[in-house]
């Protein structure tokens, strides 16, 4: 019977303790409610609507809905990546940004950027942005866009 307890304690023991620090799941259906529940907070001025999802360390994560072209952006030590859940737009990124205004430490923006590369984005795409590279969103007319964000901060 000791022997038993004994072997039942350490069983114990060597179960996991839950998820380590920084761990975090979301499912293809919890990304997509939150979509969904973004759209009726659309910021009429910005059209755009964020949710911050989780933080830890130097990584963040948030998901963003637009409903119209975002500002041109620039961020001294943050890379952006991207993931795409519906809708489409085109990303411009590098060049010079137009009349930047630093908005926050380390962060810039300003309406559009002279001399940037195009991308199309559709759902499914995955995009790197390293720091320090301008970028912007913008939409066709009537077109809506969602995408998953991860920041990783230096």
């Amino acid at each position: 019977m000791k022997f038993m307890l004994t072997a039942l304690l350490f069983a114990a023991l060597a179960l996991p303790a839950g998820d380590p620090a920084g761990f975090q799941m979301w499912t293809a259906a919890q990304l997509k409610g939150y979509g969904k529940s973004l759209a009726p907070k659309i910021d009429p001025k910005t059209k755009v609507a964020t949710e911050n999802l989780f933080q830890h360390e130097n990584y963040r994560f948030l998901l963003a809905h637009r409903e119209g072209s975002g500002e041109a952006e620039w961020h001294e030590k943050d890379a952006d990546v991207f993931v795409v859940q519906s809708g489409s737009a085109t990303l411009v990124y590098g060049g010079s940004m137009v009349d930047g205004k630093t908005t926050a430490a380390g962060e810039m923006r300003g309406p559009s950027i002279n001399g940037g590369a195009e991308k199309k984005l559709g759902a499914g795409d995955v995009v790197t942005i390293p720091a320090k590279v301008a970028h912007q969103v913008k939409l066709d007319a009537g077109k809506e866009f969602t995408y998953f964000v991860v920041k990783i901060g230096k």
